[in-house]
C-alpha cells in the first residue's frame, strides 16, 4: 500500500480526476481512497511511486510520496 499527499484538490470532481488517473497506472490493483479533507490518496499494487506521482501531476495536481 502506498500513501500519496495530494495538493490542489478543491472539490469532488478533483477527487474523481485523481482517482481515475491513479487507477490507470499499470500495477495499481486498487485505489483505496482519495480524500479531499486529508489531501491524500491510498493505493494498492505494485506500481512505482514515480509512475503514481506522474499520473497525478498529469491530471493537474501536485503529489509527493507520503509513505
Amino acid at each position: 500500500m502506498r500513501r500519496l499527499a495530494i495538493e490542489g484538490m478543491t472539490c469532488g470532481h478533483c477527487v474523481q480526476a485523481v482517482s481515475k488517473a491513479l487507477a490507470k497506472v499499470p500495477g495499481v490493483t486498487r485505489v483505496n481512497e482519495v480524500s479531499l479533507e486529508r489531501g491524500e490518496a491510498v493505493v494498492e499494487g505494485s506500481a512505482a511511486a514515480e509512475a503514481l506521482l506522474a499520473a497525478v501531476r498529469e491530471a493537474g495536481y501536485e503529489a509527493r510520496d507520503a509513505g
